[in-house]
């Protein structure tokens, strides 16, 4: 039996942590989505990255641009985002990524933190809260 989304979210915030305290803000998303994915296989986690999403139209699979940031464990998923502020339409995007694979749980980062705590958003079943 693996982990749970909830511990899944606990080892990737604290990834999140150490990446930004290693990098600090003001740089690429694409630079924090490696290291972060870098980590998390360091501490033992399936990650797949840059995931395409095919939408399901008329019973056939499109590819509509949907990537998935980080996908741990094909439980919960991980949207990098390094912005001045998260807006809404992030987590709409969370959102749909996670109705379309059927998971929970999304973690929506901004890199663009000063704390990267403060910019952690948590998405469970189109319900958001900050972490």
């Amino acid at each position: 039996m693996g982990l749970s989304e909830n511990e899944i979210a606990r080892i990737a915030v604290d990834a999140m942590v150490l990446v930004h305290r290693e990098l600090g803000p003001g740089l690429l998303e694409s630079s924090y989505q490696r290291c972060l994915a870098f980590e998390l296989d360091e501490r033992g986690l399936a990650v797949e990255t840059e995931v395409v999403l095919p939408l399901t139209f008329k019973g056939v699979k499109l590819d509509a641009g949907y990537r998935i940031d980080l996908w741990i464990e094909r439980k919960v998923i991980l949207e990098v985002k390094s912005v001045e502020a998260l807006h809404s339409i992030h987590t709409a995007q969370l959102l749909t990524y996670l109705k379309l694979t059927d998971n929970r749980l999304g973690l929506l980062v901004n890199f663009n933190e000063k704390l990267v705590r403060d910019g952690i958003k948590r998405v469970v079943n189109g319900l958001s809260e900050k972490h």
